[in-house]
């Protein structure tokens, strides 16, 4: 097993609960399966994952358990959930390699029907009503149906004008979505629920704290759903299933530990009624890829937040899953996608 460092900048500057980052940096993970190669990416993101050092730390440990003790052992050193990125990376990298060996995309190896295309959202940004409303019409023209448009960066007021604006410039056949990253009170929260109503506002991602299950579970019931992204980060799935608190989950493969883990919680949540969003925390090529062959594996998945590849100025491959016309072209070649080593791109 061997660990490469990468740094990759990004197209804009990134502004986080925890600061202010201009670049994603991680690990590509290479194994060797039975005379397979397999690569991984580990790229952990501060307030979603584990540290670069403490990822850095579970990665080397796995690849210690793995030179003496097999692939089993090396698993069993990143049980700790508070290490999803590291058991990310060798997760995928095993992953690819077993599916290479199988000569299948991945998402075939996970099971998943022959596919194509996978539908993505347009994720709109938190600027002022004018600008909100050029970014939406925007992404329509470039063919997204489905927009995530960020609010809880100013009163609540104000956001239910945004999206207001962007309902009428776009129409009523485009699904609107809205994403709060936690910063509403449970009185805030009601107040734009109730708004969205009259707006067909499909869901709102993470209204509240990701620690209040309780508040997300008495927001429900209107014709506005409740998604979860940060809660995953805090809670298990079963947690959050047995809280009653979503309708929907937001899937994030770094943030589980995995793409065999984000597949899991997505078969999970359809089991018990709820539906699954699949997206990245802004990752490189691979662990992107990886994510779009999750959501491939999966029958009719809904708008999925994977048309990230722009938020980076640089990538580890030429992008192996280009958005066309608001949806992700699914690589058919076996495995995950091309290799980091034969690319011109590194």
């Amino acid at each position: 097993m061997r660990i490469e460092q990468f740094s990759l900048a990004l197209a804009t500057p990134l502004t986080t609960a925890h600061g202010t980052i201009d670049s994603r940096e991680g690990f590509l993970v290479f194994v060797d399966v039975d005379g397979t190669r397999g690569i991984g990416e580990a790229t952990p993101l501060p307030g979603w994952t584990e540290s670069l050092e403490a990822c850095r730390d579970a990665l080397d440990r796995a690849g210690r358990a793995a030179e003496t003790d097999g692939w089993d052992a090396a698993f069993t050193t990143l049980t700790n959930a508070d290490e999803p990125a590291a058991r990310h990376g060798l997760a995928l990298a095993l992953c690819d390699a077993r599916s290479r060996a199988a000569d299948v995309p991945l998402y075939r190896h996970f099971g998943g029907e022959h596919t194509k295309r996978v539908p993505a959202n347009a994720t709109i940004g938190d600027g002022g009503v004018e600008e909100t409303v050029v970014e939406a019409t925007e992404a329509i023209e470039q063919g997204f149906s489905t927009l995530k448009i960020k609010v809880g960066a100013r009163e609540v007021a104000a956001d239910i004008a945004r999206i207001d604006a962007v309902r009428n410039a776009v129409g009523d056949n485009v699904t609107l979505r809205a994403d709060a990253n936690g910063a509403w009170s449970r009185e805030e929260a009601r107040t734009a629920l109730d708004a969205f109503v009259d707006l067909d506002v499909a869901f709102v991602e993470q209204p509240l704290a990701a620690d209040d299950l309780a508040g997300h579970a008495a927001l429900r019931g209107g014709s506005v759903g409740i998604a979860l992204d940060e809660a995953l980060a805090e809670h298990a799935v079963e947690t959050v299933l047995a809280a009653d608190a979503a309708d929907v989950l937001v899937v994030k493969p770094m943030v589980l530990g995995g793409p065999d883990r984000a597949r899991e919680a997505a078969l999970r949540a359809r089991e018990a009624g709820l539906d699954a969003v699949v997206t990245t925390t802004i990752d490189g090529a691979l662990a992107r890829t990886g994510a779009v062959h999750v959501a491939a594996s999966l029958s009719n998945p809904p708008a999925c937040g994977l048309a990230t590849a722009d938020r980076l100025a640089e990538d580890l491959v030429p992008d192996p899953a280009p958005i066309a016309g608001g949806e992700v072209c699914v690589p058919q070649a076996p495995g995950n996608a091309p290799d980091p080593d034969l690319s011109e791109e590194r």
